[in-house]
């Protein structure tokens, strides 16, 4: 078992960079850092090697072709995913993931979107495709911890092509979601989108146990490089439900203009648009096996014991701080999403951000593309905001109108870097700012 000693040698020896710029990095939700091995393994390969387009046959190329297959084979062995049952799809990130579902799902009028009201952006966007197609469209709602408790349990039958969707962890409260979610939805007959991209940096995943249809994620939050790189991990039976109404290089087996007629591929490589980012694939490789090496439950250990020590600052603000979602270890992961008071009002998260970047710390401000969790959390009246939302929107503009009630929050998050010494200067930071 690794020692907190073992991972603060990993700081020093992966991490250095940020004790020697005195940064305070807890914006691991938003992104992770890259080791420093994983960039100089990296230099020197793409120094030495000689790496071509995928689509040609010349030696380079298809030394392209073996990086991005072993890269699917790593990434179904790192999740635990049986390659008779799942494929890689690799895509620019999760949004990129979550896109083609929107543009391949076969919504119909007898068709439901059902989501948790906590998602991100990239999930609450396939509203637009379902509703173009006359699929009904519905939210679970959030209770007080911002958590929808037995949502997939109380889900109406599925007539029709349906889909359900929801992230293992909120990336604005942080709070983990019932992974016993897929196998409900789908026993009610729905196919199950699950929005790991926050989940996975810190925590394994086994698609043998929670064997959802579609898991979008991006490699970059797992382990900071390469960025552009995500992947949408399929059922090859849910695979093929999907209709794509597009073709790119590389998607297909042929195509003749003179007769108009196409035919795709079939699998994975039907929806991978273009040439792939073939350059990055080694550096995925490089990725996992680090992480593999390091054994996710470790992560996952001292990430809770830090989040834990976070809390436990945070907390002991008191009447300060406003902490949105769960004030304990139960079921969440390494996010906290706060606002700060003075005086008994509330502080804007810009000027906690000012203050942060000026003390060396990174966090984030903002409602974190999740709006319906920022809407709970900061019990904004659907009513009165609607009337607030003009064609010149800002955020001053919004936060002036709705009067006192807060408009976006501060973001903490924590990761395999991250030590005690970060959160105390958070800490230091915060009592200032509250004094």
């Amino acid at each position: 078992m690794r020692t907190i000693e073992d991972l603060a040698a990993v700081r020093a020896h992966e991490f250095a960079r940020l004790d020697a710029r005195r940064i305070a990095y807890l914006d691991y939700t938003g992104a992770a850092l890259y080791p420093a091995s994983l960039v100089r393994r990296d230099q020197r390969r793409l120094t030495e090697q000689v790496l071509g387009n995928p689509h040609s046959e010349s030696a380079p190329s298809l030394a392209s072709t073996r990086e991005i297959e072993r890269a699917r084979q790593l990434t179904l062995r790192f999740f635990d995913a049986d390659p008779t049952d799942y494929e890689v799809i690799f895509t620019a990130n999760a949004s990129g993931a979550i896109r083609i579902l929107a543009e391949s799902f076969p919504f119909d009028s007898g068709s439901r979107l059902i989501l948790t009201a906590d998602n991100h952006n990239s999930v609450n966007g396939l509203s637009v495709a379902a509703c173009r197609r006359g699929a009904s469209v519905e939210y679970l709602p959030l209770d007080g911890e911002l958590r929808a408790n037995d949502a997939a349990a109380s889900l109406p039958a599925a007539r029709a092509p349906s889909l359900f969707a929801f992230p293992a962890q909120s990336n604005f409260s942080g709070v983990r979601h019932p992974l016993e979610w897929v196998s409900q939805a789908q026993q009610a007959g729905y196919h199950v989108l699950l929005d790991a991209a926050a989940y996975v940096p810190t925590s394994p995943l086994s698609l043998h146990s929670v064997p959802a249809d579609f898991v979008a994620l991006s490699f970059y939050k797992m382990f900071g490089y390469p960025t552009g790189v995500g992947a949408l991990l399929a059922r090859r039976e849910a695979l093929q439900l999907l209709e794509r109404n597009y073709f790119a290089g590389g998607t297909v087996q042929f195509v003749s203009v003179q007769n108009r007629m196409v035919r795709a591929k079939r699998g994975a490589e039907a929806f991978e648009d273009g040439t792939p980012s073939f350059l990055a694939m080694p550096a995925v490789c490089d990725g996992l096996r680090w992480l593999g090496q390091l054994g996710m439950r470790h992560v996952a250990r001292h990430v809770g014991r830090m989040t834990q020590e976070l809390l436990d600052r945070l907390l002991s603000l008191r009447n300060h701080i406003v902490i949105h979602g769960p004030r304990d270890m139960h079921a969440r992961g390494g996010t906290s999403a706060f606002n700060l008071l003075r005086n008994g009002s509330v502080l804007p998260y810009e000027q906690i951000e000012v203050a942060a970047r000026e003390s060396g710390i990174a966090i984030r401000g903002g409602c974190f593309c999740n709006p319906g969790a920022s809407e709970h959390a900061f019990d904004i009246p659907a009513d009165r905001a609607a009337t607030c939302i003009s064609d010149e929107f800002s955020i001053p503009g919004f936060r002036a109108c709705l009067g006192d009630i807060p408009v976006g929050a501060v973001r903490a998050s924590v990761g395999l870097p991250t030590n005690t010494e970060d959160l105390d200067r958070l800490h230091e930071l915060l009592v200032r700012l509250t004094e």
